[in-house]
């Protein structure tokens, strides 16, 4: 079964910076590859999945 493709879009609550990836959604969990905000921040996010075609 192939993973699903998704546009993630990451807020930090923080700095209120603003990332939109690409990732993959495999059993249950979002692979992006994103770690970290730039203000060092690396647990405090807002995460909005969406769907790709």
């Amino acid at each position: 079964m192939l993973s699903q493709r998704l546009k993630v879009t990451i807020r930090c609550n923080r700095c209120n910076e603003k990332f939109i990836l690409r990732g993959r959604k495999d059993r249950g969990r979002v692979d992006t590859g994103f770690k970290m905000c730039l203000c060092n921040n690396a647990e405090d996010f807002d995460i909005e999945e969406e769907a790709l075609i």
